[in-house]
């Protein structure tokens, strides 16, 4: 039987190629708002569907959580999707938009797949099995390769590189005022891939996400862990939750950077 992490990336793969089809022509794409304020579009539900059809083909005991379907099932395991993570940078033709999908057991991710479909990269992570990356075309991996976080640069806030998710412009003045404090002490650096993948490339040394659900956090999460590095929410949690969440290379620059930023959060409480 297919393992349930092939299973994972054949699930990412065919969900970045309905993605693709989608992105090729933009200017055709209508668009909606969703209650939160975020924007939807068809290819968010075309996309998903096709990752919930290969799952439920191969693992019709499973339960599914998905960000435009929701919950489905009550299998003892399920699978986390995001169909594309970063729709505004979708509809924008920003080409670092992602699909993610993820396994969950026993309320630990033990599997997590990330694509960059229009770069024609994938990462992936089993836990206790490493972290991994490649190149793709359709469902062709090319250059398979294991990462790992940079363990060679001092475990110190000031001069590590920081990248913060999302970019600039969508930043409300809150969570601005939450990262301030990191950003002082860091050096704040432009992603050209999701922040949280470059730390587990050895590319960035932190990444804070100043929001985000489940299914945003379950596989890169995973990844930058089996990479080396750690995750947590900004109250030190590392089971993905809801809220803002913050990627780091080594546990000595999470705990640090967790201490800034919480710093920083309660200031905007008090002021609140």
């Amino acid at each position: 039987m297919e393992s349930d992490l092939l299973l994972a990336r054949r699930a990412a793969l065919a969900g970045a190629a309905v993605g693709l089809r989608y992105f090729a022509t933009l200017t055709q794409l209508p668009q909606q708002l969703k209650s939160d304020g975020s924007v939807v579009t068809e290819a968010d539900h075309a996309v998903e569907a096709a990752i919930r059809g290969i799952l439920a083909d191969a693992r019709p005991d499973d339960a599914v959580l998905g960000e435009e379907a929701g919950h489905t099932g009550r299998g003892s395991r399920r699978w986390i999707v995001d169909p594309i993570d970063g729709t505004a940078l979708f509809v924008a033709g920003d080409n670092r938009w992602l699909v993610l999908v993820a396994l969950e057991e026993a309320g630990e991710v033990v599997v997590g797949v990330a694509a960059v479909p229009a770069q024609g990269r994938i990462w992936w992570a089993q836990r206790g099995g490493g972290a991994f990356a490649s190149d793709f075309s359709g469902s062709i991996t090319t250059d398979e390769r294991r990462i790992f976080v940079d363990r060679d640069r001092l475990n110190i806030l000031p001069g590590s590189r920081l990248g913060v998710i999302p970019t600039d412009d969508e930043l409300s003045g809150g969570e601005r005022e939450m990262i301030a404090p990191l950003s002082a002490v860091t050096s704040t650096t432009p992603w050209s891939t999701h922040a949280a993948l470059l730390v587990a490339c050895g590319q960035l040394d932190l990444a804070v996400q100043a929001r985000g659900q489940v299914w945003d956090y379950a596989a890169t999460s995973l990844i930058v862990e089996e990479a080396g590095g750690r995750f947590s929410g900004l109250d030190g949690q590392a089971r993905p939750t809801p809220g803002p969440a913050l990627f780091a290379r080594s546990a000595a620059l999470h705990t640090a950077a967790l201490q800034v930023l919480n710093t920083g959060a309660n200031r905007l409480a008090t002021t609140n």
